[in-house]
């Protein structure tokens, strides 16, 4: 959610800065803004307590892990490749931001005017914080099985993203592209849209919205899929690192489809298609689901307390060192890993 609020704000600033501008492009303003408020975020990440200081709020220490060497780590990444649930994923995790470059520029840079881009955007992060919030709820319900919880969510991801790219086929028949480099202008009916315009912009800023939730409950669904398939921290990391890997992969080809001027019926037809291609291994997965991952540390793994409190088997002992390898995967599940 705190991710997505940077979103709000970068939807905020372009829209207050052009609210009265007649001109299709940005202001030099608007990038100063975002420029400071870059600064500004990494000078902030300076003020956080070193790992090692941080102590939760019932008296525990977080938990240290000495990490592999990184000749390790890239025989461990290679495996990822040979490892059945990660190449099931590898659908999903192409598709989970390839939409982006469809949904930022044949539609809200080709039938919205410059200001309502912005308002767009506000709503379009902010609809990822209430659905991101939202699906929380269901995926961490301890009146469910993991696998229940799982296919419930698949359902609503499923069910939720084709209906909303049906509505986005409809739309985008209306045209074929947005204003042109030599100042011809969107073929959109109507021409551009200005949120003003109630009757024209309602349904078109609804469908944006929805863009907003689709990408929330698919974001957040991905990663409690690869949560769910063990409780090593290493492990975790490794997945993670997959899922950005391969969703960074389809980001690339998705812009690159744009900028050799793929028409926009075909990169949206394109999107919905890798979409439905994705539900069935991501299916596969969820049904494979326990409710419970015992998957343990490598031996030489220790970790460190910060010389107090950490816990073992359920008891509290005061240690600074102990073999990772005896906590069973609740135990560890309920520790902070660094």
């Amino acid at each position: 959610m705190i991710f997505n609020l940077g979103g709000v704000i970068g939807g905020i600033l372009p829209f207050a800065i052009n609210y009265h501008s007649d001109t299709d492009t940005l202001s030099d303003s608007v990038y100063i803004a975002f420029v400071v408020l870059e600064c500004v975020g990494a000078a902030m990440g300076l003020t956080l307590a070193p790992p090692g200081k941080v102590v939760r709020d019932d008296g525990s220490s977080v938990v240290l892990v000495k990490y592999t060497s990184g000749g390790r780590e890239a025989v461990e990444i290679v495996k990822l490749f040979l490892n059945p649930m990660m190449l099931a994923l590898i659908p999903m995790c192409f598709t989970s931001n390839f939409f982006y470059s469809y949904q930022f520029g044949p539609v809200n840079a080709s039938i919205f005017n410059l200001r309502t881009r912005g308002f767009n955007n506000i709503f379009y992060w902010g609809a990822q914080m209430v659905g991101a919030y939202a699906l929380s709820f269901l995926l961490d319900s301890r009146r469910m099985t993991r696998r229940m919880r799982g296919l419930i969510a698949f359902a609503i991801v499923a069910v939720f993203f084709n209906v909303v790219w049906g509505g986005t086929l409809k739309q985008q028949l209306k045209y074929t592209h947005g204003p042109l480099p030599d100042g011809t202008p969107t073929d959109y009916p109507g021409g551009l849209i200005d949120f003003l315009q109630h009757g024209r912009a309602a349904g078109p800023i609804v469908l944006y919205t929805l863009y907003g939730v689709g990408d929330a409950l698919y974001q957040n669904f991905a990663y409690w899929l690869i949560g769910s398939l063990t409780n090593d921290g290493q492990k975790l990391s490794r997945y993670a690192g997959f899922y950005k890997g391969m969703q960074s992969l389809g980001s690339v080809v998705a812009w690159q489809l744009d900028a050799k001027g793929v028409s926009y019926l075909d990169q949206m037809i394109g999107n919905w298609v890798l979409l439905v291609i994705s539900l069935g291994p991501m299916l596969y997965v969820v049904v494979t689901l326990k409710d419970h991952s015992e998957d343990a540390l490598p031996a030489d793994t220790v970790v460190k307390g910060n010389g107090g409190i950490v816990e073992v088997y359920g008891e509290t002992v005061d240690d600074s060192t102990r073999s990772a390898t005896q906590l069973s995967g609740e135990e560890k599940a309920q520790q902070y890993v660094v």
